[in-house]
């Protein structure tokens, strides 16, 4: 089961929770929800959510994504990283840890 990550804060979550789907406002801006990979955790953290408290670490079972998820090159730092083109039902999020 592979695994990728998403970082939102708790407010976020916990609306996503009474609602059973989590949408968060990239998905309307850009038309995608963006995730990462383990490795990428760190570097995503550092450069949109530094100073930013009350962060929450999603674990997504990709198995379990109903919404298409595809893995794009971004060239602003060289990588790939993958997008979810569509909610995430909270079900496929095994783990939510705070940062």
């Amino acid at each position: 089961m592979p695994i990728i990550f998403h970082i939102t804060t708790k407010p976020e979550w916990d609306a996503a929770q009474a609602e059973g789907r989590y949408a968060a406002s990239s998905l309307k801006e850009e038309g995608f929800i963006h995730c990462c990979q383990q490795d990428q955790i760190a570097d995503v953290l550092q450069r949109y959510f530094e100073g930013k408290k009350n962060l929450l670490q999603l674990s997504i079972d990709t198995a379990k994504l109903k919404s298409q998820l595809i893995y794009e090159w971004s060239a602003s730092n060289a990588a790939t990283y993958p997008h979810i083109y569509g909610p995430i039902d909270t079900d496929a999020v095994i783990a939510v840890d705070a940062i």
